[in-house]
């Protein structure tokens, strides 16, 4: 009975980036979608009109911040403000895909931190707790002066490799990137696979040849390649260990 209660308090909405999801999750809840107008007025401003009664309920807000990133973080901003004064129990945003999480650090002088701006502009709007997916590095947790859930998807990509067979000899993990070498470490150590890790230095302003350099044991290829974005240097590690 209590359950029920609560169940019955909670309501869902979206801002319009993940329209799919929220309906899915409000499918495997039994719960109704929250009933928002969200849109533009005509000099592009974002308004939101809650139509639902929300006062002390629980409320989630299921919206990334995916492109176009700075409209669907505006409209994250206003669903929570909207909600927040309309008197709700709780409030949690729901977002998926974080924008503006690879600018967490400063990469040369006189650059913002970006993702910092972001955390505060979310923390102002007044949710009690964010829940993210598989954020690009863990520092931005710390962002936040609020509780943060960094759902992360590897027991399902576990899951999926073990049901496709794959030989440990024969497979690598690759991270795309530095900050993606904890989580692809995290995952090929439970699966017993080497691990390959990307570097870049991105470069928007020219276009430059990379070099990619591979090293599989003793065996070493270098070929040079043109990249349209970045310098990427490729090291093949077997076990962790670099094999030049």
């Amino acid at each position: 009975e209590t359950r029920v209660r609560h169940m019955n308090s909670v309501k869902i909405f979206t801002a319009g980036s993940n329209d799919n999801l929220a309906q899915h999750i409000c499918s495997l809840l039994g719960r109704p979608l929250g009933k928002a107008t969200v849109d533009k007025y005509a000099d592009g401003e974002t308004r939101v009109e809650i139509h639902d009664n929300v006062r002390g309920s629980d409320c989630f807000v299921v919206q990334s911040t995916c492109p176009p990133v700075n409209d669907n973080i505006m409209q994250l901003l206003v669903l929570i403000d909207a909600l927040r004064r309309s008197s709700p129990k709780r409030i949690t945003a729901v977002v998926p895909y974080f924008g503006y999480s690879r600018q967490d650090r400063k990469h040369a002088p006189r650059e913002p931190i970006t993702a910092k701006l972001v955390a505060d502009l979310i923390e102002v709007a007044g949710p009690e707790r964010i829940v993210f997916f598989d954020l690009h590095s863990d520092q931005i947790q710390g962002f936040f002066n609020l509780p943060v859930d960094n759902m992360l998807p590897d027991t399902l990509f576990i899951q999926w490799v073990q049901e496709k067979n794959m030989v440990p000899g024969n497979t690598v993990i690759l991270a795309p990137d530095v900050g993606g070498a904890r989580r692809a470490r995290r995952v090929a150590d439970h699966l017993g696979f080497r691990i390959a890790l990307l570097e870049s230095n991105r470069n928007n302003a020219e276009v430059d040849d990379g070099e990619t350099e591979v090293c599989h044991r003793k065996e070493t290829r270098k070929k040079e390649i043109r990249n349209q974005e970045s310098n990427i240097r490729l090291r093949y590690s077997y076990q962790g260990r670099c094999c030049r």
